[in-house]
């Protein structure tokens, strides 16, 4: 009874993460933002959904389940780093973003104290 209670709030709040990655990527209007969308809140969900995957096939099979364990190290490991060259690319590109660039910062003291003493 206490597994069945732990998969089944796995597999609710895999859901919901989920379904919050998927809005989050069909909403945002640019793409800097809609890359949040997957690379966080889906993944989380597509998790928690492996580890309750695991969690009902280790107790209910032979052994311990490792193959969800090594798909979600997988998934943690690849979904940051897509998004990395992701976004890494999207500025190469310079794709516009809507959000407002940084000032650019005044030169520093050390930086000025050391042109005017030469």
């Amino acid at each position: 009874m206490m597994i069945e209670l732990l998969v089944s709030v796995l597999i609710l709040a895999g859901a919901v993460f989920t379904l919050i990655g998927a809005l989050g990527l069909v909403g945002l209007r640019d793409f800097y933002t809609r890359l949040h969308g997957p690379t966080k809140a889906t993944t989380l969900g597509v998790g928690s959904l492996l580890v309750a995957s695991a969690v009902w096939f280790s107790t209910r099979g032979d052994g311990l389940s490792l193959h969800e364990v090594l798909v979600t190290l997988f998934l943690f490991i690849t979904a940051p780093v897509s998004a990395h060259l992701l976004a890494k690319a999207a500025l190469h590109q310079r794709l516009h973003s809507l959000a407002p660039a940084p000032e650019s910062k005044p030169e520093s003291a050390a930086q000025s104290g050391e042109a005017g003493a030469g």
